[in-house]
């Protein structure tokens, strides 16, 4: 009997030890320049916005040219294809974290004007960009990504 008493003794002091190990690493970045995502859990990776990018004019193609173009500077496009639909004429960039810079950063690199807050804690992303019937990649219609 005093056998399995000290295994049991032991098993709650190593769940004691391995909780206060967790609870440690957890709060070690508090009061420094860690960043935490305001809409859910997810960390803030520093450098990376993660994006998505869909195609919600119905032009072919337009989703995965801005893929490339995103990529080409820096963003981590972790997603691209098709919108639920085709009907949109204008683009819209969507901050999805609460980070406007990193949404008007996206935007800027498509030629896009519209940016709007919209925040999803459902989604494993900072960013989502709405291609509208109207957006050109910026090498092909000019510097803001619109036909002239």
């Amino acid at each position: 009997m005093r056998r399995s008493f000290g295994g049991a003794f032991t098993g709650v002091v190593l769940i004691a030890v391995a909780a206060s190990v967790l609870a440690v690493l957890r709060h070690r970045g508090e009061g420094g320049p860690k960043q935490v995502n305001p809409v859910g859990d997810l960390p803030v990776l520093q450098g990376r916005v993660r994006v998505e990018v869909l195609n919600a004019g119905g032009r072919r193609g337009a989703a995965h040219e801005a893929t490339e173009l995103l990529r080409k500077r820096g963003f981590d496009v972790v997603y691209f294809g098709n919108a639920d639909s085709f009907g949109q004429d204008s683009s819209v960039v969507l901050d999805r974290v609460g980070r406007p810079d990193d949404a008007r950063g996206v935007a800027d690199a498509l030629g896009i004007d519209d940016v709007r807050s919209d925040p999803d804690p459902n989604l494993y992303l900072d960013v989502s960009v709405m291609l509208g019937r109207e957006w050109q990649p910026a090498d092909a219609a000019g510097p803001k990504g619109k036909r002239p």
